[in-house]
């Protein structure tokens, strides 16, 4: 990583902006249901406190589309916060306004203070100039440790890096050193499994990696496109019929780089979108009309842990059936208690409905890393630049 971090400039007692990715999700009681964002900002809150610095964090949650909706308030994460560093952080009441300016002026060393969702602010999202102004206007460094939306170029993201000097927190530093680093120069045998709807959301990705990895292993609901391109019926699953050319030049690609492209060799069923619908498990080539794939079938699980069982490097983004539905997770689950289990093999989740998957089964600490990012890591795989990581100074 070629970026610079909170250790690489002098922090002591400085007001620092913290952009933080307290993106969580809540209950309809409005608690937190799974703390993990919280949880992985607190090294670097903690280091900044330790030097006598005032702390200023920031954030989004959900999608309040500019407008202050009470549903969307931080108060949840400001108590949650409370108690991880236990000690108060205050919330303001808005973000740039009366009270947050009044909050962070009377700060001592040691405070924190959290704004009021940023996305409050139509500004925000359009990264308006002016908006990051005022953000930066309250303290004297900015630190980027918010890696799941470093895909976007935002006014607290990206924009308040062209007022204040610009270095990543610990959280964003462990993303690209262990994303980066695999991609680079990665222990071989180096494979990928990508799971998702549509060929369409990773198009990038699946070009990017057959450029990198010695083997590339597909489920999910855009199998179902590579099989039509085949020539097989798919029945009623999934397939986007515009990109069938694309599924065939992506398998020519894997051909000529000498990649091994892994297909699903059976799928299971169902009649309908529903969770006890009628199911059953047939070949790749015998999915008869009127059924739609939701799963991996067994003989394929077998056949992708068996070829896993070579690897020395794997990234995971996307899950390889509909993991919703406990008749339809099998695939999913068998896949990560596997890639759970193997020794001395570095395995990376790309964020997002993958590592909801993992952590529904509770095994999240038998993985190398957990991304926090679902839209960023794949950004990162696609070889794309980050809005938020650019910004940043370099070393």
């Amino acid at each position: 990583m070629n970026k610079k971090t909170i250790r690489d400039i002098d922090v002591k007692g400085k007001k620092v902006l913290v952009r933080c990715d307290f993106n969580v999700p809540l209950d309809e009681n409005k608690n937190i249901t799974d703390n993990r964002r919280i949880v992985g900002a607190v090294p670097t809150i903690k280091y900044l406190l330790d030097n006598d610095c005032k702390v200023i964090l920031c954030s989004h949650l959900g999608r309040p589309k500019g407008e202050v909706k009470k549903e969307f308030s931080l108060e949840p994460v400001a108590k949650e916060l409370s108690r991880l560093l236990d000690k108060e952080v205050k919330l303001a009441d808005d973000i740039i306004g009366e009270s947050a300016k009044s909050l962070t002026a009377n700060m001592k060393n040691g405070d924190v203070v959290l704004l009021e969702n940023v996305r409050f602010d139509a500004r925000e999202e359009a990264n308006d100039p002016e908006f990051a102004k005022e953000l930066a206007s309250m303290a004297e460094l900015y630190v980027n440790d918010a890696f799941g939306t470093a895909h976007r170029a935002h006014s607290s993201t990206a924009g308040v890096a062209a007022y204040l000097p610009a270095v990543a927190g610990f959280l964003m530093e462990k993303e690209l050193n262990f994303l980066g680093t695999t991609l680079e120069n990665p222990e071989r045998p180096f494979m990928a499994i990508l799971g998702g709807k549509k060929v369409s959301d990773k198009i990038g990705v699946i070009d990017s990696l057959l450029e990198k990895v010695d083997t590339l292993m597909i489920g999910g609901g855009m199998a179902y496109t590579f099989f039509k391109a085949m020539g097989y019926n798919v029945g009623n699953s999934i397939c986007e019929l515009d990109k069938l050319d694309l599924a065939k030049s992506l398998m020519e690609k894997a051909e000529e780089k000498g990649v091994k492209l892994m297909l699903p060799v059976d799928t299971k069923l169902g009649k309908e979108f529903s969770a006890d619908t009628e199911s059953k498990t047939v070949k790749y080539t015998e999915i008869p009309d009127g059924w739609e794939g939701f799963d991996i079938g067994e003989e394929t699980i077998k056949l992708y842990e068996e070829e896993l069982s070579k690897a020395k490097t794997v990234i995971w983004n996307g899950p390889v059936g509909l993991f919703e539905f406990d008749q339809f997770a099998v695939g999913t689950n068998s896949i990560a208690k596997y890639l759970g289990s193997l020794d001395g093999v570095t395995t990376i989740i790309g964020g997002g409905d993958s590592a909801a998957a993992i952590e529904k089964l509770g095994i999240g600490d038998k993985f190398t890393h957990i991304s926090t990012g679902g839209g960023a890591s794949l950004e990162f795989l696609e070889g794309k630049k980050l809005p938020g990581v650019e910004c940043l100074l370099d070393k």
